[in-house]
């Protein structure tokens, strides 16, 4: 069983975060708990992007961006992982320069201390030194950069089921069993 916590920052890409939603909800078996903190911003885009506010009715433990009582603001409480999709630049700077100045940023802080999976779902293209140097900076100190970039193999026919590749993936790397298109399968 495993303990998840996903982040929803206000870059582009809210349908990564609603498929992503989805898909911990269809995988509940697998999770003692999820929780979800989710920025100003990305209530914004979820909005306007997707064009309905159905972004706290999942059945998952929800937390202001500014609770640091959260329990994944704790390394004392043992989360898997985190997962924050999408990720802005902003969000990935913070994270890389170890400024905890929210939820999301300290959530990030506690996995990266505690050795846990902490994936960022990119979303921004194209990148400039500045992003590539925080990837790097994310990626050695043990955070995986999982950008939102889908793949086209399994002959996605939406733009759902193309994003869904993307989310596939990010499901794998948290460590959970997914029933999804596999290379050579």
């Amino acid at each position: 069983m495993k303990k998840i916590a996903v982040a929803i920052t206000g870059a582009s890409g809210a349908i990564y975060a609603r498929l992503l939603l989805q898909k911990l909800e269809q995988l509940q078996a697998q999770c003692s708990e999820v929780s979800v903190v989710l920025s100003d911003n990305a209530k914004y885009n979820w909005e306007m992007e997707l064009g309905e506010k159905d972004y706290e009715r999942f059945p998952f433990r929800y937390f202001s961006k500014n609770d640091f009582m959260a329990p994944f603001a704790s390394g004392s409480a043992r989360y898997d992982a985190l997962i924050v999709a999408p990720c802005s630049m902003g969000t990935l700077g913070r994270i890389a320069g170890g400024i905890s100045n929210d939820l999301i940023t300290r959530g990030a802080d506690v996995m990266l201390k505690e050795r846990k999976k902490l994936i960022l779902v990119l979303r921004d293209t194209p990148y400039n030194l500045v992003h590539i140097r925080n990837m790097e900076t994310i990626t050695l100190a043990g955070g995986i950069i999982c950008p939102a970039t889908p793949s086209f193999y399994s002959k996605p026919r939406t733009i759902e089921e193309a994003a869904l590749t993307v989310v596939d993936r990010v499901i794998d790397l948290a460590g959970l069993e997914n029933e999804s298109f596999r290379w050579g399968g």
